[in-house]
């Protein structure tokens, strides 16, 4: 069902808060910041993939539309399964939102191959058309190796060459088994705050294409989150500047900090696989991983929220290394009842995790936003 065919309703059905009566109500949710119920079965039908796309559009479009979040914040975008339920919501979408890069793959091929007329819109590759590059490697054993961050950003048509040399500081961890590389670009690009408002951006002008009767609302609240990820942004700086500067050395149980680290005046030392968790590491990577720690003198190790810390433990122990208290929450917020509920929360915590665990004082008191 496409939107256009509900316009006059959900008209109406904006009408009904004011008093006048207008198409059916088949269910009813409260409005933020009043008392009257507005019908929801009428509004457009917004599909967004993961947690981060989820969080945003819903702080945009508040109670203006219908937002069906695919993925629960526990779950693994690169590895997740969809469901029967995933491939009719994106069906009867009006809008479908996803992150791109193939970064939720199994959804991307759903997403591509559904006849329905909904606008699609891969929302990190329109708000970061130059990502950040890796090798991925592949083993004549079929297996994937680990993808090396690269700091490599692809063409702005996106045409990625394999058979071209990048250009760009390439981090060589010395695998020790014959590999053919190839470029893959980074999908995590919101754990750069400032590309975090461009997402906002693309998705604030999509909600307005889609309803825009609502551009104005549209446009104040990513203002406000936009703004607000610019004070995160500088918050960010001060707090990584309390690190000792021999300490800021990054190792993750993936490669999803790249933008991070590049945003924010880290080193990737490592990461037990590549920027997909699908990819499993080999003995001989981890053996590797283990000797080039222990050579950089990595102070800790982050283990994430969204998979097996088991690896990255062992490695910690055949290093030497600590582990950090708290995961990272790498694949987007964690949700009500977590300390990192919102976007904005995420890079708070990630933040002070980081900092906290490689041996600087992160103010949480003074974070531009509430984490509560």
């Amino acid at each position: 069902m496409i939107f256009s065919q509900r316009v006059s309703c959900y008209g109406a059905a904006l009408a009904i808060s004011l008093g006048i009566v207008g198409c059916t109500q088949t269910a009813t949710q409260q409005s933020e910041g009043t008392n009257e119920a507005v019908p929801t079965a009428d509004l457009p039908q917004v599909v967004a993939t993961s947690t981060v796309l989820c969080d945003l559009t819903k702080q945009i479009a508040q109670e203006t539309a219908n937002v069906t979040c695919l993925m629960s914040p526990n779950q693994d975008p690169h590895v997740y399964t969809p469901t029967p339920s995933d491939r009719k919501a994106i069906e009867d979408a009006d809008l479908v939102l996803y992150g791109g890069y193939d970064y939720e793959p199994t959804l991307i091929r759903i997403i591509k191959a559904t006849t329905t007329n909904a606008p699609k819109v891969a929302v990190y590759e329109a708000a970061v058309p130059k990502p950040l590059m890796g090798e991925h490697h592949h083993h004549e054993e079929g297996t994937a190796e680990a993808t090396e961050a690269t700091g490599v950003a692809a063409e702005e048509d996106h045409d990625h060459d394999h058979g071209e040399e990048a250009a760009g500081h390439d981090h060589d961890h010395g695998h020790g088994e014959e590999a053919s590389a190839e470029l893959a670009p980074d999908p995590h690009v919101w754990h750069n705050a400032q590309n975090g408002v461009q997402i906002v951006a693309t998705v604030q002008e999509n909600l307005a294409k889609l309803v825009p009767e609502q551009a104005e609302l549209y446009q104040q609240n990513a203002t406000t989150i936009s703004q607000q990820l610019s004070e995160i942004d500088s918050w960010i700086k001060a707090q990584v500047a309390t690190i000792p500067e021999t300490n800021r050395k990054l190792v993750t149980t993936h490669e999803a900090l790249g933008y991070y680290a590049d945003a924010y005046g880290f080193e990737l030392e490592g990461a037990i696989e590549g920027f997909s968790t699908e990819e499993k590491p080999s003995a001989a990577r981890i053996t590797s991983l283990v000797e080039q720690l222990k050579a950089a003198e990595v102070p800790t190790i982050f283990v994430e929220t969204t998979t097996n810390p088991k690896q990255l433990e062992t490695v910690a122990k055949e290093a030497n290394i600590t582990v950090a208290d708290k995961p990272l929450y790498v694949e987007g917020p964690g949700g009500e009842g977590t300390e990192a509920p919102t976007y904005q929360a995420m890079l708070v915590e990630n933040t002070c995790t980081i900092v906290d665990g490689l041996g600087g004082q992160c103010d949480r008191d003074s974070a531009p936003v509430n984490n509560s």
